[in-house]
């Protein structure tokens, strides 16, 4: 049973997500999570109303906290398989590294808390957004937004996803003019996403001093399987978890890249866990003859366990 596990990051949040999961696990969503939180994470994630989910100071959290619950119902059935490697787009590394038993539940849930809060105050600070391009490859997204900085402005590579598909960061007008101008600048099709500032971009640098303090209170165990980092697209050493954690929030998502060495390490089967598809879209397009499984609800867990135990086709 060798596959590699994907969890999600901000973005794939919907009010009345992980009703199943409130039921099955009071345990981690309301006890601990409420402990930790200070706000009923069953309230926000199944009432909403969608302003306050969306906010990045609690989507992060509550995604984190479903996906975790719903990794760890899977790994009940797993029968003590083990992936051969985790990762997470952005948010989801957390949860990648709590999978993997890097973090405890509580501290990651805290941490994740607090590079909330710290991104949604830089975000505050500043008019910015970020936009997906479809139908653009790396490095002609370099050259646009090398070409808009040397013309004063402000935009960054911050996601690169899959082939033909990156994110920028950057500046509210300058997103704005990206995706009035999308076509003329060479870009089949812009996509503005709805989430607060420009993530992973140089514009979240405040962000980084609240969440360095928050992660020097936290101790890292050895991995129970590899978690490859978003910064430098490898798995990552215990000793350089705290450090490629910081850097993650101005750092680009090297997810494709992440994916490409999955794949050349072996892996033919991968698993996104949590709310929404995004990464099992993901490595569709990045891995195509790879097999790839969603699990987004309890009741997916057995069926997907039994295609998992199948050979490989």
């Amino acid at each position: 049973m060798s596959f590699c596990v994907l969890f999600p990051g901000q973005g794939s949040q919907h009010v009345g997500m992980g009703a199943d999961l409130f039921e099955a696990r009071p345990d981690l969503l309301e006890e601990t999570a409420d402990e930790v939180l200070g706000w009923s994470l069953r309230e926000v994630c199944l009432e909403g109303p969608e302003e306050v989910l969306t906010s990045t100071d609690r989507a992060q959290p509550a995604l984190f906290a479903l996906s975790y619950a719903l990794w760890d119902e899977l790994a009940a059935r797993l029968d003590g398989s083990c992936p051969v490697g985790a990762a997470g787009h952005s948010l989801g590394e957390y949860t990648a590294l709590a999978a993997a038993g890097v973090i405890d539940y509580p501290a990651a849930l805290s941490l994740v808390a607090a590079r909330g809060r710290a991104m949604d105050q830089a975000a505050d600070a500043e008019p910015s957004g970020m936009a997906a391009l479809l139908g653009v490859e790396v490095d002609a997204a370099e050259r646009l937004a090398s070409s808009i900085r040397g013309n004063g402005g402000r935009l960054w590579v911050a996601n690169i996803n899959a082939p033909g598909q990156v994110v920028m960061a950057g500046g509210t007008d300058d997103i704005a003019s990206l995706t009035e101008r999308g076509r003329e600048l060479g870009v089949r099709r812009v996509v503005p996403l709805k989430v607060s500032g420009a993530f992973h971009s140089p514009l979240m640098l405040p962000a980084v001093e609240p969440l360095r303090e928050a992660l020097a209170a936290v101790s890292f165990n050895p991995p129970a399987f590899p978690v490859w980092s978003n910064v430098t697209a490898r798995p990552m050493p215990t000793d350089h978890v705290s450090a490629l954690l910081a850097r993650q929030v101005t750092a680009p998502v090297l997810f494709a890249t992440i994916l490409e060495g999955m794949a050349a390490a072996g892996a033919t089967r991968f698993v996104h866990v949590g709310p929404g598809d995004v990464t099992t879209a993901m490595a569709k397009r990045t891995v195509p003859d790879a097999e790839v499984f969603t699990v987004n609800a309890i009741g997916e867990i057995e069926e997907t366990v039994e295609r998992l135990m199948a050979p490989v086709r």
